[in-house]
């Protein structure tokens, strides 16, 4: 028995070197009595200790081994993951290109805009709109809203990117004035400066230049500062920034749609004691003081004002002169309408002008009618319904036979 007390007694485990949490052997206490019970049982923990120690040894040896073979198996997220996420936020910071991004914050001189670069970047109000501006909120650039900028320039400073609006802007009123010069349309210009060779005037937000040779009116540049004129493209050439308009062209355009007894609305730019000059559509006509009411007017301050909108009614148009005469007589309902009740004047404007045209034609048939009594070698009559025709017809009683008439067919 003291020999078997004597091997328990000399059983030890040594410590995993291998393993910071490896906990120093408890070595039992030597009992000074003699006994074989606290022997056991130190003997029993020191077992336990050694298989829980062997069990972690072999845990983390296979960690070891799956960290050194197999480090991703079993995550989620996978480097081609990573590599994919990092294309996915690759950010180009080169200048000239477009970015999507966030407006965050606003103050006076512009807006710090989030487009999820490494910082942040900034929007200068002189580059929020083609169009001068004292705030960006003026075009709705305020916090939350969402646009697509153009890298300009960096702040060396602290590195942050400078972006604008306007390019983008730039670029689409130059394809807007290209279309309109392709579709040979009218458009309406405000002259904002002068030079030598003629004015400036803003379309579309771009400044194009109008030759005095091309401005239909003898007005001065200084007359024009500031006011819209009616234009036409002439060349548009963003590559070399050119940008030529015309005023007579569009004149001509406008006049060209003018016939008599046509009703147009204009507004009166000035009062002469002989009448009030009508601007309609950029053509200035005369409202003759005779042509105001079939009741005389004494004084055309009394029933016109400058500024006023009215409508107005084509009587005559010299296309060489540039002169048109209008007329509010011919449309009133009852005479005196225009100075009593000009609204119902306005109103009835397209009856009064559709019977004054018939009236018109009438006459011009019975004109016809009466040269053709005079000059009856002329070998034409009119008929009952006013329309100019031969005076014997080589047609058959029966009308025509048209049986034998091919049917019409598409050429190759």
């Amino acid at each position: 028995m003291a020999s078997l007390a004597q091997q328990f007694t000399g059983l030890r485990c040594s410590p995993l070197s291998t393993s910071r949490l490896s906990k120093p052997s408890i070595r039992p206490k030597q009992n000074k009595m003699p006994g074989l019970l606290p022997i056991v049982s130190a003997a029993v923990i020191s077992n336990a200790q050694t298989k829980e120690r062997l069990k972690l040894k072999e845990i983390f040896e296979d960690a070891h081994e799956r960290c050194r073979t197999a480090p991703m198996e079993g995550v989620s997220f996978t480097l081609d993951s990573f590599y994919n996420a990092l294309e996915k936020y690759d950010f180009n910071s080169e200048i000239g290109t477009k970015v999507r991004g966030t407006v965050f914050n606003i103050d006076n001189n512009g807006a710090l805009v989030d487009i999820t670069a490494k910082s942040s970047a900034y929007l200068p109000l002189q580059e929020a709109c083609i169009h001068k501006i004292k705030s960006v909120e003026e075009v709705g650039i305020v916090p939350g809203v969402r646009e697509e900028f153009v890298i300009i320039g960096e702040n060396e400073a602290d590195d942050s990117l400078i972006l604008s609006l306007k390019s983008i802007q730039y670029d689409l009123a130059w394809e807007r004035c290209r279309q309109l010069q392709a579709e040979d349309v009218v458009v309406k210009g405000k002259v904002v400066g002068a030079n030598k060779g003629g004015v400036v005037a803003v379309v579309e937000g771009l400044r194009g230049f109008v030759p005095f040779s091309q401005i239909s009116t003898k007005s001065t540049a200084e007359d024009l500062l500031e006011k819209e004129i009616p234009l036409k493209f002439v060349e548009v050439d963003e590559e070399q920034s050119r940008l030529v308009l015309s005023n007579r062209k569009a004149m001509a355009d406008n006049q060209a749609q003018l016939g008599i007894g046509s009703v147009v609305i204009g507004t009166v730019q000035s009062l002469k004691p002989y009448g009030a000059f009508i601007d309609i559509g950029g053509i200035n006509g005369l409202l003759h003081v005779s042509q105001i009411s079939h009741d005389r007017v004494s004084d055309i301050a009394t029933v016109l004002q400058p500024g006023d909108t009215l409508k107005v009614m084509i009587l005559s148009h010299d296309r060489e002169r540039g002169r048109v005469s209008l007329s509010t007589k011919k449309l009133e309902p009852t005479p005196g309408d225009m100075i009593r009740n000009p609204t119902l004047v306005f109103e009835k404007a397209e009856e009064m002008a559709q019977t004054f045209r018939q009236r018109i034609a009438q006459a011009e048939a019975m004109a016809r009618a009466d040269m053709l009594r005079f000059q009856p070698e002329s070998g034409l009559t009119l008929s009952s319904d006013g329309i100019l025709g031969p005076l014997t017809s080589d047609l058959p009683v029966e009308g025509l036979d048209l049986s034998d008439v091919p049917p019409a067919e598409v050429t190759d």
